[in-house]
């Protein structure tokens, strides 16, 4: 099984920046792909990045492009969420995900297809 951690979050100015990391243990040749899905106060968890763990392929969702930036090192297991430019509509518990291989590059951005998920970390940004 393999087990997600996340950590950075925490308060920031709008206009600042903050980087998330999501260190993965366990059986980590299974992961195919990780994803960084979001989810604000009484709203649904939604998908805003994704890396595809070999070819370090990237997708992002609309609202984060140009702001956020998606990689991974592969030998330390790690991958990360650059979050810059922060606006206060970005204020959500940030959760990392990982997809089993045998899933496609569209997977990544599709919530019921991931197998594992971290425990989440909060950012909030505010004045």
């Amino acid at each position: 099984q393999v087990q997600l951690v996340e950590s950075g979050g925490g308060l920031v100015q709008p206009g600042g920046s903050l980087r998330l990391s999501c260190a993965a243990s366990g059986p980590t040749s299974d992961i195919y792909g990780t994803g960084w899905f979001r989810q604000a106060p009484g709203k649904e968890r939604e998908f805003a990045a994704g890396i595809q763990w070999f070819s370090a392929t990237t997708i992002y969702t609309d609202s984060v492009k140009g702001r956020f930036t998606i990689s991974r090192d592969k030998d330390k297991n790690v991958v990360y969420l650059q979050m810059n430019t922060l606006k206060p509509e970005d204020t959500a518990v940030y959760y990392c995900a990982a997809l089993k291989r045998g899933k496609n590059i569209g997977a990544l951005i599709q919530k019921s297809e991931y197998d594992y998920w971290g425990q989440g970390t909060q950012v909030t940004v505010s004045s």
